[in-house]
């Protein structure tokens, strides 16, 4: 599971989560208040900051601290939350969460969407490279990054700025196409056979009915999750694109290309659950909404309550200006961007797991923690020392990766429960192999 051969379906870099969100402060036994601050280690998409900040209430302040494991992935994350706060006089609701939809789950996307996506480079690459120690929006702060690594970010926003016509552009069809090769080896012939036992006997069997055979199947082949509207799907999602290292002749080579998850889907992280039942409604057996029709509903609401929290950003208009001369989406800056009432959103360097704990600040300081499960290995018995004492531990685990069969499963949610033992952390309540998530909580120290 740790993908380290390109012929592993979940890939080595984690583009979405492999979970669906989840109001990560209703996971313990309490739901801390006031002023909390939440860690997320290896989350891979912004699904669990949306879905927390939809269920906080007005009185309460939202800190959440990201890291990541490559800064391809915080890249995303910024990208994603940008257009999160699209304003909506410049981005209908409807619009926007198709956009975000497309850029989160399509390996191809709109001429339209690209510009869009291109315009947000070019604003993102001016946050990073900002000299002031503050954040030039509260949530989308990369002010406490190391300086190689905010000059990375600025390289990744540049390379998606540039236009597919650039010479010798990464072609998002080939690429994917070899990660399929690469997988299915021999049985590449009898793909789509592979495709439905995927689906019937692992996504289904493991609750995912409403993942529809035609959309899986066309994402399996085409590495297109999302269609919602008439237009043509056919330019490369820069997003998605990524260099990853090889050795060669005993040289190490960069190749670019899409090393993310070919298997399990972007349907997991929005479109298998909803608070709204009506949307999991079955007919004859048969489920009358798709996981496209879901995560659409779903992250449509996440953005209505996006809006309700909205406050007054730092730098304001002239207050002369009438409301037809309200920004379209290519004048958009990032000080346009919905400012959230109290709520912020903070990257930290790549090793800050090892650093928090030696750091004062963050001593005793998170009161929910969580860890993707393809970064539970980096939970060590220091990191105890940065939760607070009521704190919750939450751990992804593996049921949603395919490539394993049930053993496998038991095995790491096994490991799981030993690693979180040694960092002084005891189960909540019982960790079964099929359970989505783990909790735990701080041991009682005699």
């Amino acid at each position: 599971m740790s993908g380290d051969r390109a012929c592993e379906g979940a890939g080595c870099i984690s583009f979405w989560g492999f979970s669906p969100a989840r109001d990560l402060l209703s996971s313990g036994p309490e739901r801390p208040e006031g002023e909390v601050n939440v860690l997320l280690v290896g989350s891979g998409d912004p699904r669990h900051i949306l879905k927390t900040i939809a269920g906080l209430p007005d009185k309460d302040s939202l800190h959440v601290w990201v890291i990541e494991s490559s800064m391809e992935v915080v890249a995303r994350q910024l990208l994603l939350l940008y257009l999160a706060l699209m304003p909506q006089e410049s981005m209908g609701l409807n619009e926007k969460t198709e956009v975000f939809l497309e850029v989160f789950g399509n390996g191809e996307i709109r001429s339209q969407t690209e510009e869009t996506l291109r315009h947000a480079a070019s604003q993102l690459i001016l946050s990073v490279t900002d000299t002031l120690e503050t954040a030039t929006h509260p949530c989308l702060n990369t002010s406490l990054l190391k300086f190689k690594e905010r000059d990375e970010l600025a390289r990744i926003f540049k390379l998606w700025m540039k236009p597919q016509s650039s010479p010798a552009p990464i072609l998002m069809s080939k690429a994917w196409d070899y990660r399929v090769r690469q997988h299915l080896g021999t049985r590449y012939d009898s793909k789509r056979g592979c495709f439905d036992w995927d689906l019937t006997m692992k996504l289904h069997e493991k609750g995912c009915g409403v993942i529809n055979k035609q959309q899986y199947f066309r994402w399996r082949e085409r590495g297109l999750a999302f269609e919602m509207r008439e237009g043509v799907y056919q330019i490369t999602n820069p997003s998605l694109l990524c260099s990853r290292v090889f050795s060669l002749k005993r040289e190490k080579v960069a190749v670019m290309g899409y090393w993310g998850d070919i298997v399990s889907s972007p349907y997991l992280s929005f479109g298998i659950e909803s608070d709204d039942k009506s949307l999991l409604k079955t007919q004859n057996g048969q489920h009358m909404k798709t996981a496209q029709d879901i995560s659409f509903a779903n992250v449509q609401a996440l953005f209505q309550s996006l809006s309700s929290r909205r406050g007054c950003p730092t730098t304001t208009r002239s207050e002369a200006e009438e409301p037809s001369t309200k920004p379209d989406q290519k004048s958009v800056t990032i000080n346009d961007l919905m400012h959230l009432n109290q709520i912020s959103v903070t990257f930290l360097p790549m090793d800050s797991v090892q650093k928090l704990p030696e750091k004062q600040k963050y001593s005793h300081f998170f009161n929910t923690i969580y860890f993707s499960a393809s970064c539970m290995h980096h939970l060590g018995p220091a990191m105890r020392q940065t939760a607070a004492p009521d704190a919750v531990l939450v751990v992804e685990l593996a049921k949603y990766f395919l490539d394993l069969n049930k053993e496998q499963q038991a095995g790491f949610a096994e490991k799981v429960v030993s690693i979180a033992l040694e960092a002084e952390f005891e189960p909540w309540s019982v960790v079964k192999s099929d359970h989505i998530h783990a909790i735990f909580i701080p041991q009682k120290k005699m």
